[in-house]
């Protein structure tokens, strides 16, 4: 419950986003022969000496940060772009997220982790024994890193979430390179799936990084096609009021547009907010009540009657009559980890439940029907 209470603030962090937005899909690099096609914040370019990778600034506009990635076993290039310089592979990480240490297994890199911050939140099997074990550095909170640890551990990188005017503390004054993973605040799915070349390349993984871009994609895509000729598309209504907030995704944002790919209408998908919107219950109920599908992240509710008794008023939504609730428990599953460098996964469970016809052999993983 503490890490999906922490990972409730993100909305809070989108909806401030989707100002910088302004209602559209966002800043566009144009950085010439960049291998980045679908993310909007980031260009990368590879020559033989070195890469070039550009984040855009989402708030301000202009460049957020650029770095210059030179191989270790390679003497660094004369006349090099200005830019942070990271020597590759990084070999000894000091990780934020445990969004970017399931990347890095998959990757095949998971050595490179050495350190996390917040470890109480990580879930994986590798990072929970390495840190019983003291084979990964528990570096402390992450709003306040126990600088001590950091520097024991050495890391030759700082992989972190940016946040709008960030400092980072002491922690920036290391002289660590500080790689902001600014993947989060993509709103194409298939976009923020796309920063794992940045990581791939990082890591030296990058053949692997391209290949598992590549699947995503594919598998992606597939399910969008065959959704696209369902002969029905069914209203839904996600989220749930908590502590007397609905945040309801935007129009444009990252779950409204999973939601249309796979053959449903969302009810607020004329929004042109990228982020969140803070409703209420009857804001919500006046545009929702005779939504056909009710989609909830969140720990705990396991039937209609948990519903009822998280807010009473639930009760009058007619999905909630029809038994049309499907619930997402993140405390169980690994949705926060996995999700945002595999949409194809969050897009085949929804169309599936929308569009069963479709895919009757496939068992859903993440999101449980509930009555």
């Amino acid at each position: 419950m503490r890490r999906y209470l922490l990972l409730t603030l993100l909305p809070a962090l989108l909806l401030l986003t989707a100002c910088f937005k302004g209602g559209n899909s966002g800043v566009t690099l144009s950085v010439q022969d960049s291998v980045i096609t679908r993310a909007q914040l980031l260009s990368m370019q590879r020559t033989p000496g070195y890469t070039l990778v550009t984040i855009a600034d989402p708030w301000k506009g202009g460049v957020l940060h650029r770095y210059v990635l030179v191989p270790r076993d390679s003497t660094i290039p004369d006349g090099l772009p200005d830019g942070t310089l990271v020597r590759t592979p990084i070999r000894q990480a000091l990780v934020y997220s445990s969004v970017h240490t399931s990347l890095m297994d998959e990757l095949g890199a998971i050595a490179a982790v050495r350190g996390v911050v917040d470890s109480q939140y990580f879930i994986d099997t590798t990072i929970v024994n390495g840190v019983a074990q003291g084979t990964i550095a528990d570096c402390g909170n992450s709003m306040n890193p126990t600088v001590e640890r950091v520097i024991d551990m050495q890391p030759d990188a700082i992989l972190l979430s940016p946040y709008q005017d960030a400092s980072y503390g002491q922690i920036a004054s290391l002289d660590i390179p500080i790689i902001e993973c600014a993947d989060y605040l993509e709103y194409d799915p298939l976009g923020r799936a796309e920063w794992m070349k940045f990581y791939g390349e990082l890591l030296e993984r990058r053949q692997e990084a391209d290949s598992l871009y590549q699947s995503v994609v594919d598998a992606y895509n597939r399910v969008k096609s065959l959704a696209a000729d369902a002969k029905t598309h069914p209203t839904v209504v996600t989220e749930m009021v908590i502590s007397g907030v609905w945040n309801v995704p935007g129009g444009q944002s990252y779950m409204a547009r999973i939601l249309g790919d796979a053959g449903g209408k969302y009810l607020w998908a004329d929004d042109k907010n990228t982020g969140s919107l803070a409703l209420d219950f009857n804001q919500v109920l006046a545009v929702a009540q005779k939504a056909d599908y009710w989609f909830i992240k969140w720990t705990n509710i396991n039937t209609l009657k948990d519903l009822q008794g998280a807010y009473d008023l639930n009760k009058e939504m007619e999905a909630f009559k029809n038994k049309r609730v499907y619930v997402c428990d993140t405390d169980k599953t690994r949705f926060f980890d996995r999700i945002p460098f595999h949409p194809e996964v969050l897009l085949q469970e929804f169309a599936s439940i929308l569009h069963p016809e479709l895919f009757p052999d496939f068992t859903n993983q993440m999101y449980h029907h509930i009555d």
